[in-house]
């Protein structure tokens, strides 16, 4: 489904920046987006500190390195989960389902009981109890009805429980959670929709599940990658951009990797007069885990800093066509996207942005209209920032793959991320 890179450089230029690269420079196209997008996409599953996100920070960190940035791992511990299975079964009947993080191991035989479904004010003693969320774009366990009702079906003394995330997809979506949320009364594990039918039925009718979530749990190395160019200014310029989170993630994380590292090749041959850090964050689907570590330890302070952009999740994500149950593709953006800025740099960054679906609109920068890591950065006291986040159709789906992106579709919202630096930090 990704499109012939025939012509590609033709028509590259974009007003306010050079449209060919000069001697010794790259030409920051659809096809140069591209190449990152299938880059990134090629490491596979992103889990913080497992092997493609590790892969991702050493490949980031060789391409800074080669553009003139100083680079340094700052390194923290993650929980993780192996799974070696993770089912749901009935009799006659088994669909594979996602551990929800932090998981609950069982065992190899699981936990065998009869399902129920949540409503109703019953108790669940000794079930397994199926929670249908209604229809949204599901990212986080943190969610006020996903707690809410987990809160409710254990203190009905259910012993585990099935999420079944209810969304434009029909696929299961992984949750973000905090590392350390406090654990329920058992497992729990996310459904998909287009195939909870079946055990939505046995639940009705109280037929014994078993829910297997085994596999290895426990706390693994992972690391932040900074990146810097001192120049010995006074104040900073900061652009993260996390790279780990569930599954392949191709568009959720790929479009803001490929932003970020156009970015940085353009930043590099400048000579604005700030110093410029850079940092790849993981730890992002434990509620931006690396993020925290980073702001505690490394992050420039607030009244040394320029500006911060984070560039968050989803900032160019491929659009989708709901045709009866079908899925058709789009060539253009998913608008589900979001762009917030502070006042100060506001207008630059609505200038920059006109007439892009979703981040046309530019919000107030607040903690209380953020997400992700955005939220912790405005909440430390970082006043001159931008950033952007969002959920696309296939957000946390394993199906966000290089379906759900190309560079055609990134390279705009790029060049404009570009236009807006070169205004403010002309200012």
């Amino acid at each position: 489904m990704r499109p012939s890179r025939r012509g590609l450089l033709l028509g590259a230029g974009t007003a306010g920046l050079a449209p060919f690269a000069t001697a010794g420079e790259v030409l920051l196209d659809d096809a140069w987006h591209q190449t990152i997008l299938d880059r990134y996409a090629a490491f596979g599953d992103k889990s913080t500190g497992g092997p493609g996100d590790m892969a991702t920070g050493a490949w980031l960190e060789d391409e800074l390195t080669r553009l003139g940035f100083h680079c340094h791992r700052h390194a923290f511990v993650s929980p993780f989960f192996d799974a070696d299975q993770a089912t749901l079964t009935i009799e006659g009947h088994t669909a594979s389902v996602i551990p929800q993080a932090p998981v609950t191991p069982t065992d190899s035989e699981g936990v065998s009981a009869p399902l129920a479904l949540s409503w109703g004010s019953g108790r669940l003693d000794g079930r397994i109890v199926l929670i249908v969320l209604p229809s949204r774009r599901w990212s986080s366990a943190l969610d006020g009805l996903i707690q809410t009702r987990l809160n409710d079906v254990w203190a009905r003394g259910a012993i585990g429980a099935v999420l079944i995330t209810t969304g434009p997809t029909g696929d299961a979506l992984a949750l973000n959670a905090p590392a350390r949320l406090p654990p329920g009364a058992g497992p729990i594990a996310v459904l998909a929709p287009n195939e909870s039918e079946p055990f939505l039925n046995a639940a009705a009718e109280g037929r014994t599940g078993r829910l297997v979530l085994s596999g290895t749990a426990g706390q693994r190395p992972a690391f932040n990658l900074t990146a810097r160019l001192a120049r010995g200014a006074d104040r900073a310029v900061v652009l993260s951009t996390p790279r780990s989170g569930w599954f392949t993630c191709a568009a959720e994380r790929g479009s803001g990797i490929a932003v970020w590292l156009a970015a940085a090749h353009w930043l590099a041959r400048r000579q604005d007069p700030f110093d410029v850090e850079l940092v790849a964050i993981s730890g992002h689907e434990y509620e931006n885990l690396g993020g925290e570590h980073y702001l505690e330890a490394l992050a420039p302070k607030p009244e040394r800093t320029r500006l911060w952009v984070h560039v968050g999740a989803n900032l160019a994500a491929r659009d989708w066509h709901t045709y009866g149950r079908e899925l058709r593709p789009l060539p253009g953006p998913d608008a589900q996207r979001y762009l917030l800025a502070s006042p100060d740099v506001a207008d630059s960054f609505a200038r920059a942005y006109a007439g892009q679906p979703g981040l046309e609109a530019v919000y107030p920068a607040t903690v209380e209209n953020s997400a992700g890591e955005l939220t912790n950065i405005l909440r430390a006291g970082y006043t001159s920032a931008a950033g952007f986040f969002g959920n696309h159709k296939f957000h946390h789906s394993r199906n966000d793959d290089l379906r759900c992106v190309t560079g055609a579709l990134v390279r705009p919202a790029s060049e404009a991320l570009r236009r807006a630096l070169a205004e403010i930090l002309a200012s």
